[in-house]
């Protein structure tokens, strides 16, 4: 499980460290204001639905069945189930892109209320969204093929495909918008087609595997019958981290213009450490765990799931102590360039601030998810998933005003680990998650391991101010990052957590061996 854990991690950073590339660029041509506004605004809708729809609910409730029925009935059942999957998903989804494309006027009345005060900011959010749309039935078609090589244990290529995402779209930004009237244009049709190549990989790489899909014609079989009862209510349960980023979407557009600006590219930096940690550990973790839960060996599958709260947490918490310390220099070297003043960078630096601390909170949300969904109960999370929503939307209204672009990402941290706490307590009751004392006692360890090199961090930026020009900024930055992360181990090994002489010892076996 650690293998493929870093091995879907490994993919997931490089895909993200494109991402943050395609970022720089869209901040330094577009800056943090109407434009930028409309550009994410359109790219947020597809992406939700994908998140809901495709990467969410879908996964959460397909991947235990495929993975039971690979299982038990063997490989051909296995591929005729996917085979229907795929029918129903891409009949629903063409029908839902359908009715999005013809009703888009009316969704941005609901998801970017604050547009209607600008016809030309509300009109080209319309206009872009129209384009990037598609992108949900491509993408979510794609997951389900992800889905299918996950179930197959082939992890590498599903997690790879997703770099075609910021490569189709640094090209489009680079090389198509001469072409557009200006560039969130050539941006959004980046979207699409970077939806064309991830499908067309997926596919090639599910007939590298002999496990080649075509659709099928929609019959509801007991089977699929019983996919859909679990993903329809994962729809909530699986997806509150994306609605609730909807509602401070909506949020934002009631606020001054550049406010859901300045919130996605926070959002973007916090999603390198969420992203990379919370899909790697929920990708793996999910199929291990249904496997451990089909063969009753409920032992093993506690094991599973406590190693991997123990992973997350490890690599996470340096992360947040670095994010708030770092908050400001961050988004000043990586997108503080052009048209993203630095003034723009500093304001989106609080944002990012706010995010950071519902970070272990966003990514314990996802290996905690998969202990309802191994046991086929996607209904709770529903159930808490709506209480949440709820609260962020009160958190929202309440702190929205006298916060302003802070007030969203605060509610939804603050939002997100209330969530973790029903989860816990949950599961807890039902004897599906058992804490040893020995583990408590480590990731309080590992706490104050964080703890102690945000504080050295935050004490050598003190002693040592950023400088002007950008070249040492970046360096400076640079340095102060490679000094938390070695301080970081050598504070683990010292208070107990790990022993450095054993892992180089791990690791030049390793190397040996190569």
């Amino acid at each position: 499980m650690l293998r493929n854990f870093l091995t879907v991690g490994g993919w997931t950073m490089l895909s993200r460290i494109l991402g943050l590339v395609r970022d720089q660029l869209l901040a330094a041509l577009m800056g943090a204001g109407a434009l930028q506004d409309a550009y994410q605004v359109a790219f947020r809708l597809p992406n939700m639905f994908r998140r809901l729809f495709g990467e969410g609910a879908f996964n959460a409730a397909f991947v235990p069945l495929f993975s039971s029925v690979m299982t038990r009935e063997g490989k051909d059942e296995a591929r005729l189930f996917a085979r229907q999957a795929l029918g129903v998903m891409l009949v629903w989804l063409v029908f839902l892109c359908v009715l999005g494309e013809v009703f888009m006027p009316q969704i941005l009345r609901v998801i970017a209320p604050g547009f209607l005060q600008n016809g030309d900011r509300y009109d080209l959010a319309v206009s872009l969204s129209r384009i990037t749309f598609p992108y949900l039935v491509l993408i979510c078609a794609a997951a389900l093929l992800a889905g299918v090589l996950n179930g197959l244990h082939r992890f590498g290529m599903a997690s790879a495909a997703y770099l075609a995402f910021n490569v189709v779209g640094i090209a489009a930004i680079v090389g198509a918008a001469p072409f557009f009237p200006n560039v969130a244009y050539a941006a959004a049709w980046g979207v699409t087609a970077s939806g064309v190549v991830q499908l067309g990989l997926l596919a090639w790489a599910c007939e590298r595997a002999r496990f080649g899909l075509s659709p099928l014609w929609p019959v509801l079989t007991p089977r699929i019958r019983l996919l859909l009862r679990r993903m329809v209510p994962g729809l909530i349960g699986s997806g509150v981290g994306q609605i609730n980023l909807t509602i401070d979407t909506i949020i934002g557009t009631l606020l001054p213009a550049g406010s859901v600006s300045l919130m996605y590219f926070a959002d973007r930096i916090n999603q390198l450490p969420l992203g990379v940690l919370g899909a790697a550990a929920g990708t793996t973790l999910l199929p291990v765990l249904t496997r451990h839960l089909a063969a009753a060996d409920h032992d093993a599958a506690h094991v599973a799931q406590n190693r991997s709260i123990e992973y997350v947490l490890l690599l996470t918490l340096p992360a947040v102590a670095g994010l708030l310390v770092l908050a400001d220099p961050i988004m000043i070297v990586l997108f503080g360039h052009g048209s993203f003043t630095q003034h723009d960078a500093v304001l989106s630096a609080q944002s990012l601030r706010a995010y950071a601390m519902g970070l272990p909170a966003f990514v314990l949300v996802k290996v905690l998810s998969p202990a309802f969904f191994a046991r086929g109960d996607t209904r709770t999370p529903v159930y808490v998933g709506i209480a949440i929503l709820v609260l962020n939307a009160l958190l929202n209204l309440a702190l929205m005003k006298p916060l302003a672009h802070v007030g969203p990402p605060l509610a939804s941290s603050l939002a997100a680990c209330i969530n973790v706490l029903c989860l816990g307590f949950l599961l807890w009751q039902r004897a599906a998650l058992r804490l040893p004392g020995a583990m408590i006692s480590r990731l309080i360890r590992v706490l104050v391991a964080a703890a102690g090199m945000g504080g050295g961090l935050w004490l050598a930026g003190f002693v040592l101010a950023l400088p002007g020009p950008f070249l040492f900024r970046a360096l400076w930055l640079a340095g102060m990052v490679g000094v938390g992360g070695m301080a970081y181990p050598v504070l683990l090994h010292g208070l107990g957590v790990i022993d450095l002489r054993v892992s180089w010892a791990a690791i030049a076996r390793r190397l040996g061996r190569r």
